[in-house]
């Protein structure tokens, strides 16, 4: 994979979101009101060499020091910066000059827009397999953020890696990418379209999970996931039967989680609090927590809130001294599964303390 090829597509190729030619790059429908909000905030020069493919909008943000990895021309940091406030900080990397220049030219107007004091959105040049490069201090970071960027890249173990070394014990990576439903050909993944479409780069679905444990990343988790079309009847020929999704996971920095959903009879119950999320913290596709109930978890979903920012939203009942055999509840993270579960709506949540699940 050349990286002179992504940054020529992304800097001189297309010039805006019309320009591409699939639905690969696009933000999903469902965009929730105070997403809608934030962006109407965000200069139209920046929104239109918008090229991510999914929302990636965690929860509870406010005061957080956020790095989005291939920010391009800088959507993603401003909406997160009015989500992070004065008090937080949004990084952005990226290796193109022509999208650089679109995002740093606007940090003013956008401060002034938030009606900020000081600006809170930085944009560095570089390489997201190369963040060691860049001055960060390890361990610096809340949240890791990436929008359709971490396919394109040639060495995905070391954007993995080296987010993983500036995350904080309990941060987490949250971001959208296009997956496969097989390996692809060598062909398809050389070509310079496709890859610059975000197809030719894309892993098969298994062999990420494989290789986000391999970083540290225990337990990958999908949020959500969407079928991706390719209309154009020349890049349907060179692509032949393999299916594409764009799919949402979020990996936590926590060390010891297990391999498998473990039942200790815990449960949490979610307080509210969270700015946005007040009814009920939607962790993944399988974890759909409602305010004030009690929600059975695996041992693995009980550390993932209890060890990282989420902790003082919840109460926390049981601990890990017996073991009941494996949980229920925790679903698939194929995409392709989950896809199909979501569009036919038979994916539910828990209904007794079993923590029973039909995905």
């Amino acid at each position: 994979m050349n990286i002179d090829t992504v940054r020529d597509y992304y800097g001189k190729v297309l010039e805006t979101t019309a320009d591409l030619k699939t639905d690969a790059c696009c933000t999903p429908a469902g965009m929730p009101d105070f997403l809608k909000q934030a962006l109407a905030n965000v200069h139209d020069e920046v929104l239109i060499k918008y090229y991510g493919c999914g929302l990636v909008l965690p929860e509870a943000l406010s005061g957080m020091r956020i790095l989005d990895l291939g920010c391009g021309s800088g959507r993603d940091v401003y909406a997160l910066a009015q989500l992070v406030g004065e008090k937080g900080e949004v990084v952005g990397v990226d290796m193109t000059p022509e999208q650089l220049e679109v995002a740093k030219r606007h940090v003013e107007w956008h401060r002034e827009k938030f009606g900020f004091e000081k600006a809170n959105t930085r944009f560095l040049d570089g390489y997201i397999e190369r963040l060691s490069d860049l001055d960060l201090e390890p361990g610096s970071f809340d949240i890791v953020v990436s929008n359709c960027v971490i396919n394109l890249s040639a060495d995905k173990h070391a954007v993995l890696k080296g987010a993983y070394d500036l995350l904080r014990p309990g941060g987490e990576i949250y971001f959208a990418d296009v997956y496969a439903d097989r390996r692809l050909d060598d062909d398809v993944r050389k070509d310079p379209v496709l890859l610059g479409e975000c197809l030719g780069g894309a892993l098969y679905w298994n062999d990420f999970l494989s290789l986000a444990k391999d970083t540290g990343f225990g337990d990958p988790r999908l949020v959500t996931a969407r079928p991706l079309e390719v209309g154009e009847p020349a890049l349907q020929e060179k692509l032949g039967a393999a299916r594409f999704t764009s799919a949402t996971y979020r990996l936590f920095k926590i060390d010891g989680l297990e391999a498998g959903c473990e039942n200790y009879g815990q449960s949490v119950i979610y307080r509210g609090g969270i700015e946005n999320h007040s009814a009920q913290l939607e962790l993944d596709a399988h974890h759909k927590i409602p305010r004030d109930g009690v929600f059975p978890v695996c041992g693995n979903t009980w550390r993932m809130l209890k060890e990282t920012r989420f902790a003082r939203y919840f109460e926390f009942v049981g601990d890990f001294k017996t073991h009941y055999g494996s949980f229920p509840g925790c679903g698939s993270s194929n995409p392709f599964v989950v896809m199909e579960q979501l569009a036919e709506g038979t994916c539910c949540q828990p209904t007794d303390a079993s923590g029973s699940n039909c995905c």
